[in-house]
């Protein structure tokens, strides 16, 4: 055979092969996008596949492209609670517990939504319950929401099962009420222990305490709890109050008379921000 002859038989051999090649890819590209069945093969040419709708683009998946996934935001297990915090500037936590209650939630929600105000609220899972359009107030007001159990038990006197359902117990009801499961965890009387600190770490919860303790609980007269506020008052402190749990009307009429002498003292009010490992 001539070498002319090898030659031109050379080239028609790789343009056939060209040819499938083009054909292969495109019946792949087909199934992917949804533009022709999978595993069907078009004619090569302009009339190979049919033009997409918007809503092939939208039904089909993207594979391979894109940024790679973010890896799983993980909660550190701590061997003590937050106590306050390093924010920049003249930061203040105010926090409440044992709530929500209809007869002083609402008006401790009034007070700082006054002053435009964020705080944060430790709810017990057995009072949000039946009181759940407070905390979708909370939610619509930037408000943040902790876990404080179901029932306010001493959770140094439970066994670890027991522990777990108090807890996620409480994270489930929050959800339902408050849109979101909450990222914070305060143990009822301070009481923490390993298998608190765990547990909570397994369901993506930071454990905070308090740096001032206003004592509110044992009704000792609004000007006290004012005092004790006052007193306390630093950057980055954290402010423990109740709104629920007996008598809180101290506490709201506390709350009027220190939240603008704070604001006037140059001191912002907030909620935390979250770490992730």
């Amino acid at each position: 055979m001539k070498k002319d002859q090898l030659l031109t038989r050379r080239r028609v051999l790789l343009a056939g092969t060209g040819a499938v090649g083009v054909a292969v890819t495109a019946g792949v590209f087909a199934g992917v996008t949804g533009g022709g069945p999978a595993g069907t093969v078009p004619v090569a040419g302009p009339q190979a596949r049919r033009p997409l709708s918007s809503s092939a683009y939208r039904l089909q998946p993207l594979t391979g492209y894109g940024p790679p996934h973010a890896a799983p935001r993980r909660t550190l297990v701590r061997r003590a609670p937050l106590l306050r915090f390093s924010e920049r500037g003249r930061h203040m936590v105010l926090t409440f517990d044992d709530g929500p209650d209809p007869r002083y939630t609402p008006a401790v929600l009034d007070t700082l939504a006054k002053y435009d105000v964020r705080a944060m609220f430790f709810v017990c899972g057995g009072m949000v319950a039946d009181n759940k359009e407070l905390l979708a107030r909370m939610a619509e007001e930037g408000h943040a929401v902790g876990n404080h159990t179901w029932s306010h038990p001493l959770l140094t006197r439970l066994t670890r099962r027991e522990i777990r359902a108090e807890m996620e117990r409480t994270c489930d009801v929050i959800e339902d009420a408050y849109g979101e499961r909450p990222e914070w965890f305060r143990a009822p009387y301070g009481a923490w222990n390993r298998t608190a600190f765990r547990l909570g770490a397994g369901l993506g919860m930071e454990p905070l305490a308090w740096t001032v303790d206003t004592l509110d609980w044992t009704t000792p007269g609004t000007r006290s709890i004012i005092r004790r506020v006052e007193n306390g008052a630093a950057p980055g402190v954290v402010v423990l109050s109740h709104d629920a749990g007996g008598d809180r009307s101290q506490s709201v009429r506390a709350l009027r008379r220190y939240l603008p002498e704070l604001l006037d003292a140059g001191y912002h009010i907030s909620v935390p921000r979250r770490h992730y490992a």
